[in-house]
Protein backbone atom coordinates (compact mmCIF):
# COMPACT_ATOMS: atom_id res chain seq x y z
CA UNK A 1 0.00 0.00 0.00
CA UNK A 2 1.37 3.44 -1.14
CA UNK A 3 0.55 6.23 1.54
CA UNK A 4 0.51 10.16 1.05
CA UNK A 5 1.26 12.64 4.17
CA UNK A 6 0.17 16.03 3.48
CA UNK A 7 2.43 18.29 5.46
CA UNK A 8 2.87 21.69 3.38
CA UNK A 9 0.51 24.22 5.32
CA UNK A 10 1.24 26.68 8.12
CA UNK A 11 0.39 26.54 11.76
CA UNK A 12 -1.38 30.07 11.70
CA UNK A 13 -4.51 29.10 14.54
CA UNK A 14 -1.60 27.60 16.29
CA UNK A 15 -0.17 30.99 16.68
CA UNK A 16 3.28 29.94 14.91
CA UNK A 17 4.81 31.31 11.59
CA UNK A 18 6.29 27.75 10.45
CA UNK A 19 4.59 24.17 9.74
CA UNK A 20 3.14 23.33 12.69
CA UNK A 21 4.40 19.95 11.81
CA UNK A 22 7.70 20.85 13.18
CA UNK A 23 6.51 22.45 16.69
CA UNK A 24 7.07 19.73 19.63
CA UNK A 25 5.28 17.16 20.87
CA UNK A 26 6.92 15.48 23.73
CA UNK A 27 10.32 16.56 22.30
CA UNK A 28 9.83 15.86 18.76
CA UNK A 29 8.13 17.01 15.93
CA UNK A 30 4.16 16.34 15.51
CA UNK A 31 5.54 14.90 11.61
CA UNK A 32 7.68 12.47 13.57
CA UNK A 33 4.87 10.87 15.27
CA UNK A 34 2.85 10.24 12.09
CA UNK A 35 5.97 8.89 10.28
CA UNK A 36 6.72 6.33 13.00
CA UNK A 37 2.99 5.08 13.18
CA UNK A 38 3.21 4.62 9.29
CA UNK A 39 6.79 2.68 9.38
CA UNK A 40 4.80 0.68 11.89
CA UNK A 41 2.62 -0.50 9.71
CA UNK A 42 2.55 -4.17 8.43
CA UNK A 43 0.34 -2.89 4.97
CA UNK A 44 2.34 0.38 4.04
CA UNK A 45 4.91 0.04 1.61
CA UNK A 46 5.79 3.79 0.48
CA UNK A 47 5.40 7.09 2.02
CA UNK A 48 4.81 10.21 -0.11
CA UNK A 49 6.04 13.09 2.43
CA UNK A 50 4.30 16.56 0.61
CA UNK A 51 5.51 19.10 1.91
CA UNK A 52 6.89 22.90 0.82
CA UNK A 53 10.70 22.71 -0.22
CA UNK A 54 11.82 25.16 2.68
CA UNK A 55 11.03 22.56 5.14
CA UNK A 56 12.96 19.73 3.71
CA UNK A 57 16.13 19.99 5.55
CA UNK A 58 13.78 19.68 8.95
CA UNK A 59 12.20 16.57 7.58
CA UNK A 60 15.21 15.05 6.83
CA UNK A 61 16.44 15.63 9.97
CA UNK A 62 13.60 14.22 11.39
CA UNK A 63 14.11 10.74 9.20
CA UNK A 64 17.89 11.23 9.78
CA UNK A 65 17.12 10.50 13.55
CA UNK A 66 15.21 7.78 13.52
CA UNK A 67 15.45 6.36 10.17
CA UNK A 68 12.12 4.03 8.63
CA UNK A 69 11.97 1.05 7.44
CA UNK A 70 10.35 2.09 4.37
CA UNK A 71 11.29 4.81 1.43
CA UNK A 72 9.89 8.07 1.86
CA UNK A 73 9.98 10.37 -1.13
CA UNK A 74 9.49 14.71 -0.52
CA UNK A 75 6.77 15.85 -2.94
CA UNK A 76 6.32 19.63 -3.29
CA UNK A 77 3.13 20.61 -1.95
CA UNK A 78 0.72 23.11 -3.24
CA UNK A 79 -0.96 25.99 -1.65
CA UNK A 80 -3.80 24.03 -0.59
CA UNK A 81 -4.27 20.60 0.91
CA UNK A 82 -6.64 20.12 -2.26
CA UNK A 83 -3.70 20.84 -4.62
CA UNK A 84 -0.62 18.85 -2.31
CA UNK A 85 -2.90 15.81 -2.91
CA UNK A 86 -3.17 16.55 -6.85
CA UNK A 87 0.51 16.98 -6.63
CA UNK A 88 0.89 13.60 -4.18
CA UNK A 89 -0.91 11.43 -6.71
CA UNK A 90 1.32 12.83 -9.56
CA UNK A 91 4.32 11.43 -7.77
CA UNK A 92 3.16 8.38 -6.62
CA UNK A 93 5.54 5.23 -8.45
CA UNK A 94 3.73 3.86 -11.46
CA UNK A 95 2.48 0.73 -10.16
CA UNK A 96 0.48 2.38 -7.17
CA UNK A 97 -3.06 1.26 -7.71
CA UNK A 98 -4.40 2.20 -4.22
CA UNK A 99 -3.48 4.64 -2.03
CA UNK A 100 -3.95 6.31 1.40
CA UNK A 101 -3.83 9.78 2.37
CA UNK A 102 -2.98 10.90 6.24
CA UNK A 103 -2.83 14.22 7.50
CA UNK A 104 0.33 14.77 8.76
CA UNK A 105 -1.48 16.56 12.00
CA UNK A 106 -3.03 13.67 12.80
CA UNK A 107 -0.11 12.28 14.71
CA UNK A 108 -1.60 9.91 16.85
CA UNK A 109 -3.10 7.54 14.52
CA UNK A 110 -2.18 3.90 15.24
CA UNK A 111 -0.32 1.32 12.97
CA UNK A 112 -3.52 -1.00 13.70
CA UNK A 113 -5.88 1.93 12.07
CA UNK A 114 -3.47 1.88 9.08
CA UNK A 115 -3.68 -1.70 8.15
CA UNK A 116 -7.03 -1.35 8.61
CA UNK A 117 -8.31 1.27 6.02
CA UNK A 118 -5.78 -0.43 3.82
CA UNK A 119 -7.07 -3.73 4.23
CA UNK A 120 -10.82 -2.37 3.55
CA UNK A 121 -9.53 -0.64 0.20
CA UNK A 122 -9.38 -4.21 -1.31
CA UNK A 123 -13.00 -4.61 -1.47
CA UNK A 124 -14.37 -1.06 -2.16
CA UNK A 125 -13.18 2.27 -4.51
CA UNK A 126 -12.90 4.81 -1.85
CA UNK A 127 -13.08 5.04 1.89
CA UNK A 128 -12.84 6.93 4.75
CA UNK A 129 -11.86 6.17 8.83
CA UNK A 130 -14.51 7.74 10.48
CA UNK A 131 -16.38 7.99 14.07
CA UNK A 132 -19.77 8.99 15.04
CA UNK A 133 -20.36 12.35 16.07
CA UNK A 134 -21.81 12.27 20.34
CA UNK A 135 -22.64 15.93 20.19
CA UNK A 136 -26.24 17.10 19.01
CA UNK A 137 -25.28 19.23 15.85
CA UNK A 138 -27.40 22.21 15.17
CA UNK A 139 -27.66 23.40 11.34
CA UNK A 140 -28.09 27.53 11.48
CA UNK A 141 -28.21 30.95 9.52
CA UNK A 142 -25.34 32.65 8.76
CA UNK A 143 -27.03 35.88 8.76
CA UNK A 144 -29.40 35.57 12.03
CA UNK A 145 -27.66 33.18 14.12
CA UNK A 146 -30.97 31.72 14.65
CA UNK A 147 -30.70 27.32 14.40
CA UNK A 148 -32.61 26.07 11.11
CA UNK A 149 -32.70 22.54 11.28
CA UNK A 150 -31.47 19.53 13.89
CA UNK A 151 -30.04 16.62 11.86
CA UNK A 152 -30.30 12.75 12.95
CA UNK A 153 -27.37 12.47 15.29
CA UNK A 154 -27.41 8.60 14.32
CA UNK A 155 -26.24 9.41 10.80
CA UNK A 156 -23.93 12.13 11.55
CA UNK A 157 -19.77 10.74 11.54
CA UNK A 158 -16.75 12.88 11.88
CA UNK A 159 -14.48 12.44 8.81
CA UNK A 160 -10.73 11.66 9.78
CA UNK A 161 -7.52 10.12 8.18
CA UNK A 162 -6.72 7.52 6.45
CA UNK A 163 -8.73 8.45 3.14
CA UNK A 164 -7.88 5.65 0.87
CA UNK A 165 -8.73 5.19 -3.24
CA UNK A 166 -8.10 3.60 -6.19
CA UNK A 167 -5.38 5.95 -7.41
CA UNK A 168 -6.87 5.90 -10.99
CA UNK A 169 -10.47 7.46 -10.30
CA UNK A 170 -8.76 10.10 -7.90
CA UNK A 171 -6.65 11.53 -9.98
CA UNK A 172 -9.85 11.16 -12.47
CA UNK A 173 -11.89 13.27 -9.60
CA UNK A 174 -8.57 15.36 -9.37
CA UNK A 175 -8.45 16.39 -12.77
CA UNK A 176 -12.32 17.03 -13.04
CA UNK A 177 -12.34 19.22 -9.75
CA UNK A 178 -9.17 21.12 -11.13
CA UNK A 179 -11.13 21.88 -14.67
CA UNK A 180 -14.33 22.81 -13.26
CA UNK A 181 -13.18 24.52 -10.43
CA UNK A 182 -14.11 22.60 -6.75
CA UNK A 183 -13.03 23.91 -3.73
CA UNK A 184 -13.06 20.83 -1.20
CA UNK A 185 -11.79 19.99 2.31
CA UNK A 186 -11.39 16.47 1.74
CA UNK A 187 -10.66 14.02 -1.02
CA UNK A 188 -14.04 12.05 -0.39
CA UNK A 189 -15.81 15.08 -1.21
CA UNK A 190 -14.60 14.96 -4.86
CA UNK A 191 -14.98 11.10 -4.69
CA UNK A 192 -19.04 12.39 -3.72
CA UNK A 193 -18.98 15.03 -6.46
CA UNK A 194 -18.17 12.28 -9.06
CA UNK A 195 -20.83 9.98 -7.92
CA UNK A 196 -18.71 7.31 -6.57
CA UNK A 197 -19.37 5.64 -3.21
CA UNK A 198 -17.08 5.81 0.16
CA UNK A 199 -17.56 3.59 2.77
CA UNK A 200 -16.82 4.55 6.78
CA UNK A 201 -13.94 2.62 8.13
CA UNK A 202 -14.29 2.59 11.75
CA UNK A 203 -11.70 5.32 13.08
CA UNK A 204 -9.79 6.11 16.41
CA UNK A 205 -11.37 8.41 19.50
CA UNK A 206 -8.10 9.68 19.80
CA UNK A 207 -7.03 10.00 16.08
CA UNK A 208 -7.91 13.98 16.75
CA UNK A 209 -6.03 17.00 14.32
CA UNK A 210 -3.62 18.92 15.77
CA UNK A 211 -4.86 22.34 14.59
CA UNK A 212 -4.81 24.74 18.05
CA UNK A 213 -2.50 25.05 21.32
CA UNK A 214 -5.32 22.94 23.00
CA UNK A 215 -5.34 20.23 20.67
CA UNK A 216 -1.37 19.98 21.12
CA UNK A 217 -1.60 19.57 24.76
CA UNK A 218 -4.69 16.97 24.80
CA UNK A 219 -2.31 15.72 22.21
CA UNK A 220 0.40 15.02 24.40
CA UNK A 221 -1.86 13.57 26.97
CA UNK A 222 -3.24 10.93 25.40
CA UNK A 223 0.07 9.96 24.04
CA UNK A 224 1.07 9.33 27.78
CA UNK A 225 -2.01 7.66 28.35
CA UNK A 226 -0.90 5.62 24.72
CA UNK A 227 2.93 5.12 25.97
CA UNK A 228 3.32 4.59 29.17
CA UNK A 229 7.33 4.78 29.23
CA UNK A 230 7.37 7.95 28.30
CA UNK A 231 5.97 9.62 31.23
Amino acid sequence: MHLLIPAAGMGRRMGSNRNKLLLSLLDRPLIAWTLEAADASREIRWIGLIGQPEDWPDFEAILAANPPSKPVQFIQGGSTRQESVYNGLQGLPPEATHVLIHDGARCLATPDLFDRCAESLRHCPGLIAAIPVKDTIKIVARDSQTIEQTPDRQQLWAAQTPQGFEVALLKQCHDRGKSLGWEVTDDAALFEKCDLPVQIVPGEESNLKVTTPMDLAIAEFILRQQRPELK
